[in-house]
């Protein structure tokens, strides 16, 4: 062993190995629910918290509460030593702890970071010697240094720090960002190469064991920084250029091109492209979120991240767009915005997925009722929509009945589920922001 890896660094990755270590993960929703049972499946014992008691007890009877992640999988993990609890003194039981909570924005579009700053008071007092806290939520670079263990460090009871790789006591701290896709089922998770940054040479040797034993492949970068930037990078590259084809989706509209025929054709080139499509406005919860988390830390070195910025505007403008189109349709079919009845199709923030996380479709919504519409909606994922942090809707979904009865049936999730073409044979008018009736040839559908 070299001179900073110290006998409990070496035992540790040694339980790795061994399939002995004790995996704990916080926050069981989209992302640490999935992390999960990619450890049970390698034999590990896993406890998840999350202080949602139902979410607790649904995954302790064997059940599951996200669509794509069937009760079989719980229950096979949960046969595997998988367990649930609220109770964060557990904590002090586990070797490594991974942190998948939560990172919105606020009211301000501003960073919220009261989550991780939560979640670290609850475990600070139960950390002990040789652990390892990884930090798997989005975030601006720095927030693990500058956040997490001051806080870790503050709170912990038996007075530990943090471990840099040089001393011989301490606990572990390392940052790696979650790469979910939900609903993408091209690409096996375990597949999906996973970038880690450690606070010293030690805590990336630990991090990458603890990943490597789940992943084919691991990715060390020098710094938790690095691995922050390296998360913002893929999204806001994924931003900057669904931005662009929103934008160019606008100028086609006036010019009378079909964006998505465009697209199909320079898709073809084997080099120096890769397809984006424009759709109602962005949703999920990283791609709309993080870079307002860069352009906000940005600001701390003077520097304003102005092309980045511009991509957020256009994005934000877009569930305005789609009600304008509506209206402009409405309009050639003789009928007016208030007062007309519109079926909202999905109110998911992508296809196939439940999951309304800074959905367009909510905002689309909220915006129609106060034009004056009388709006409905359908969704296979959600029979009811109350309060969110962004929306308070308190609606019951329509059924697919009587579509006649609409003035205006409006395609904002391109749901696999929805018959397209019968929707658009028995509907009045179909306004489809995803060109999900793509190939069916009616007067009554409006693309936009």
């Amino acid at each position: 062993m070299t001179d900073v890896m110290t006998s409990g660094a070496a035992q540790f990755i040694q339980r790795i190995d061994y399939r002995s270590a004790r995996i704990g993960i916080i926050g069981m929703g989209y992302v640490g629910l999935p992390l999960s049972l990619l450890f049970s499946e390698e034999r590990f014992a896993v406890t998840g918290f999350d202080i949602d008691s139902r979410k607790v007890s649904t995954l302790n009877a064997g059940g599951s509460y996200i669509v794509r992640i069937p009760g079989t999988e719980i229950q096979s993990a949960r046969k595997n030593a998988f367990r649930a609890t609220s109770d964060y003194s557990e904590i002090t039981n586990v070797d490594a702890v991974i942190i998948c909570v939560p990172t919105p924005l606020n009211e301000y579009h501003e960073p919220d970071l009261s989550y991780i700053r939560d979640t670290a008071k609850a475990i600070a007092p139960h950390l002990r010697e040789g652990q390892l806290v990884i930090l798997e939520s989005t975030t601006y670079p720095g927030t693990t240094e500058e956040v997490l263990i001051p806080i870790l460090e503050e709170g912990n009871s038996r007075q530990l720090r943090v471990n840099r790789g040089t001393e011989t006591s301490g606990f572990y701290v390392a940052f790696s960002p979650e790469r979910e896709d939900p609903g993408n089922d091209s690409i096996a998770r375990r597949d999906i190469p996973k970038v880690v940054g450690g606070v010293g040479p030690v805590a990336l040797k630990l991090a990458s064991a603890v990943y490597g034993s789940i992943f084919n492949r691991t990715v060390p970068v020098s710094t938790p920084a690095a691995a922050e930037m390296a998360k913002l990078l893929e999204n806001i590259y994924r931003c900057v250029n669904i931005a662009l084809v929103n934008e160019l989706k606008q100028l086609c509209d006036r010019m009378g091109i079909d964006i998505f025929e465009v697209i199909d054709a320079a898709k073809t080139k084997p080099f120096g492209f890769q397809a984006f499509y424009p759709g109602p406005g962005l949703g999920g919860h990283c791609i709309p979120i993080d870079p307002f988390y860069l352009s906000w830390k940005a600001k701390q070195y003077d520097f304003r991240t102005k092309f980045i910025e511009l991509a957020g505007e256009v994005n934000v403008a877009m569930p305005y767009y789609v009600v304008d189109k509506t209206v402009e349709a409405l309009n050639e079919h003789s009928k007016a915005l208030k007062g007309a009845k519109v079926l909202v199709l999905g109110l998911a923030y992508k296809k196939d997925v439940d999951d309304l996380r800074e959905s367009p479709s909510l905002t689309i919504i909220e915006l129609l009722k106060q034009r004056g519409a009388v709006v409905s909606y359908n969704d296979p994922f959600f029979p009811y929509v109350g309060r969110g942090r962004h929306y308070d809707l308190d609606m019951h979904g329509a059924p697919l009945d009587n579509l006649s009865q609409y003035d205006c049936v409006l395609i904002v999730t391109d749901h696999s589920d929805y018959d397209y073409a019968r929707i658009v044979e028995e509907s009045k008018l179909v306004v489809d922001t995803r060109n999900a009736t793509k190939g069916i040839r009616s007067e009554k559908i409006v693309r936009c």
